[in-house]
């Protein structure tokens, strides 16, 4: 695939400015994104990385760059509070329930990959996990010590932040600030209390061990990801993605040990993606705020959910409220019925060319240049859905039109390639086609006979979830006196 003409910009966190994108290796892109740690179910504030991610990744393959797309599995290491002491949270689950600790691991790994499955987040091409990578990260920790980055003490391995001057450049962070920081317990063995952990001795109980020069012990949690990226993308890579709460201290130190290890560079561009809201706290898993993912279903379409997500930008907050997953329900609508009648139009449209041909091509630039527009702008998807919107305007009032079928199939290609393939909201074409030829009255017979026993039962709420799930589809159902219909809208 020939690479698109494009003037792709970034906001990179570790320069704080857009910068034009130019990869290490003409038409090849190296990203790796930090995944979840493995040890309770995802909620809606990590949607938000897993899709803008996403996003970012089929734009980059829309373009044509050969992607290759990198994300952890960490099973091991990160402790509570994200501190150098402490239990491993995997490990405080697994005695919690009596139960090996990659047990855990592996059943919320499993439910993360539905969850991304139902997001409609492309699967990265790989998912190293941080157990299967001890070798590596003992070599790494080999070499910042022979490099006097990092010194054992009593079966710990600390790296000497006072080694490496440029430490706090992504974060800002002041010196001052990083000394004895809150989120990092000060211990007497270190010599400078902003020095983390590489790797930790196994005191007694710890489940989760491996054999190292340093005694039994597990690596530490930033480790990981230096290791398993460099491994995969190379010492130097493109793109590092996760979320703001990881820039400091976790992408910190990864730079800093990184760099001190290669002498080289690390990742060129750092893409933050910012938090989601609720009730004007962050949604996080410590303060029990977070709706997961796999109750998502039962109340909306996974297209509305990604709706409300791009309609933020990936790096401004969005506040989760019931009126913008409403708002965003209603937006997703609007389009995809807009996109069944212009997918409909260009099958069906008289072969000649007519007169609204050049208008409707004209149209049709103009959108395929708003929408790239926006996503060279460091990937701003609500512009993006703002220019598919405005191109559906203008379509829908082309449909009484002369326009011939060969200018009606360009514009519905344009569109799939944008909104489909790009951002994630359209049917895909198999799944589509599928749906298409099913019959679907024993199916709506029986799904509206329950929901005329929840309304029998007075439970409306229930209900209305049923009929809104059903609109989302394509289905509209109307109550009537002799009981509710259903037809395809």
């Amino acid at each position: 695939m020939a690479l698109r003409e494009h003037r792709l910009q970034i906001l990179s966190t570790l320069g704080r400015r857009k910068e034009p994108f130019t990869p290490r290796v003409a038409g090849q892109v190296g990203i790796y994104v930090c995944g979840p740690t493995v040890y309770s179910d995802a909620h809606l504030g990590h949607a938000k990385s897993y899709v803008s991610f996403d996003v970012v990744v089929r734009y980059l393959r829309h373009l044509g760059y050969r992607v290759k797309y990198v994300q952890n599995i960490t099973d091991v290491g990160h402790l509570v509070d994200d501190g150098e002491d402490g239990e491993d949270k995997i490990e405080r689950l697994a005695k919690i329930d009596k139960v090996h600790p990659l047990e855990i691991a592996e059943r919320i790994t499993r439910g993360y990959f539905k969850d991304l499955e139902w997001l409609g987040v492309r699967h990265a091409d790989l998912y190293p996990r941080a157990t299967q990578h001890i070798p590596e990260q003992i070599e790494l920790i080999e070499r910042l010590i022979e490099k006097g980055h990092a010194y054992a003490v009593e079966g710990n391995v600390y790296f000497s932040v006072k080694s490496w001057p440029r430490y706090g450049e992504l974060s800002g962070r002041q010196v001052e600030d990083q000394r004895g920081g809150a989120r990092v317990a000060v211990r007497d063995e270190k010599r400078d209390p902003r020095d983390f952990a590489l790797w930790k001795r196994a005191d007694g109980g710890h489940i989760q061990w491996w054999r190292s020069p340093w005694g039994k012990g597990y690596p530490g949690w930033h480790i990981e990801c230096s290791a398993m990226s460099m491994k995969y993308l190379g010492d130097e890579f493109d793109i590092h993605g996760g979320g703001l709460e990881n820039q400091f201290p976790h992408h910190e130190c990864e730079i800093a040990q990184s760099c001190a290890a290669t002498g080289g560079g690390f990742a060129r561009y750092w893409l933050h993606n910012n938090m989601i809201n609720r009730d004007g706290q962050k949604m996080s898993k410590s303060l029990g705020n977070g709706i997961l993912i796999r109750d998502l279903p039962a109340l909306h379409a996974p297209e509305t959910v990604r709706t409300f997500l791009l309609g933020t930008h990936y790096r401004s907050p969005a506040n989760y409220t019931d009126e913008g997953l409403k708002a965003a329900e209603a937006g997703w609508s609007r389009l995809v019925g807009a996109w069944r009648e212009l997918d409909a139009k260009a099958a069906d449209a008289p072969e000649a060319t007519g007169s609204d041909d050049a208008r409707l091509d004209a149209a049709t630039r103009a959108f395929d240049a708003a929408f790239h527009a926006a996503m060279d702008d460091d990937f701003n998807t609500p512009v993006a859905l703002a220019a598919c919107h405005g191109f559906l305007g203008e379509v829908r009032a082309l449909l009484g039109g002369t326009a011939g079928r060969a200018a009606w199939r360009r514009a519905a290609d344009a569109f799939r390639e944008t909104a489909g393939d790009v951002l994630g909201l359209l049917p895909e074409g198999a799944v589509a086609a599928r749906a298409a030829s099913v019959d679907l009255e024993p199916v709506m017979k029986a799904v509206l006979d329950v929901r005329r026993v929840l309304r029998e039962r007075k439970l409306f709420d229930v209900a209305d979830v049923l009929r809104n799930g059903l609109g989302q589809a394509g289905i509209e159902v109307k109550d009537t006196k002799d009981g509710a219909v259903w037809s395809k809208k």
